[in-house]
């Protein structure tokens, strides 16, 4: 079985860089690659991240400072993602674009970003938590590799994640909810980097951070429903991050999140990202669907 070491992450940050250099099929239009399988289906936060760039590549002089976007189908890991980019406005400070995200000529995800021209202005924000610094935990690698020690092998998602680990170190404060049997509160704390990034581009960092933005955001919404693999289905309906301020991805960050409520096979999460020193950088809030396996629908969301 693959290790999670530092081959392994550079290995997989190597490949999220390529497929996010996407190739241009015309005016305000994509294609990019995907990430290795690893749940049966693409991960939202890599659609995020390619939609946010195809969207940069037709603005100049401003940095995005939001993002809403809605997955409307489940991507397939085996077919390239094209982009076309809807220029909905040009004003001095800020400028609107809108993505759709097109798998065989059906739109799986559609998302809008905000750009914004860099100006000054007052500040305040909530302090971020106390917690363990990241060198004195466990990797989420290495819980999950503990977990299923000893069970029979298996091509489960949680053992296909082991063998292809994504991009990012990925360092929870409490367990994830997948290895938790009773459940637990409905907050974590994450801490993650990125390998270095040999850019100081500020575009590119940004672009990475919404694509780990998507991170464990469900599994915060399972955690008090004790809902784990194949016992549950679980699903981003839609997707929304806010970038306060700028920063880079291959530093320690903290993302703090909660999941304030959750009803009619719906749940939500929201998060904070901080620095390590404490800065607050971003915030991010989700939607998912959640519904338990006796329960799903013959066929279809």
């Amino acid at each position: 079985m693959q290790g999670h070491g530092p081959e392994a992450l550079a290995q997989a940050f190597a490949g999220l860089r390529a497929i996010l250099e996407l190739e241009r099929l015309g005016p305000d239009r994509f294609r990019g690659g995907n990430e290795p399988d690893r749940f049966g289906r693409l991960f939202g936060g890599q659609v995020i991240a390619q939609a946010l760039m195809a969207a940069a590549r037709t603005v100049e002089g401003r940095l995005p400072h939001s993002l809403h976007a809605y997955f409307l189908k489940t991507g397939r890991h085996d077919v390239p993602v094209e982009f076309e980019v809807h220029r909905v406005r040009e004003g001095r400070a800020f400028a609107t674009r809108r993505v759709l995200a097109l798998q065989g000529g059906e739109a799986i995800l559609n998302l809008a970003s905000s750009f914004q021209r860099e100006e000054p202005g007052d500040e305040h924000q909530w302090p971020m938590p106390e917690v363990p610094p990241p060198e004195s935990l466990r990797s989420a690698h290495d819980q999950v590799r503990d977990a299923l020690a000893g069970r029979p092998p298996g091509e489960d998602s949680s053992r296909v994640w082991l063998e292809r680990p994504p991009p990012v170190d990925w360092r929870p404060v409490r367990p994830p909810s997948f290895l938790l049997r009773g459940g637990g509160e409905p907050h974590q704390e994450i801490w993650f980097r990125f390998p270095p990034v040999p850019s100081d581009d500020p575009l590119l960092h940004r672009v990475l951070l919404a694509y780990a933005s998507d991170l464990s955001l469900l599994d915060v919404i399972a955690r008090s429903h004790a809902m784990t693999p194949g016992r549950a289905m679980l699903a981003s309906l839609d997707h929304a991050l806010w970038f306060q301020r700028g920063t880079r991805v291959d530093d320690w960050l903290l993302f703090v999140q909660e999941s304030p409520s959750a009803g009619g096979a719906r749940g939500l999460a929201r998060g904070m990202i901080y620095t390590r020193s404490g800065l607050l950088v971003a915030n991010v809030a989700q939607e998912g669907l959640m519904r338990r396996v006796e329960s799903l629908p013959r066929s279809g969301w």
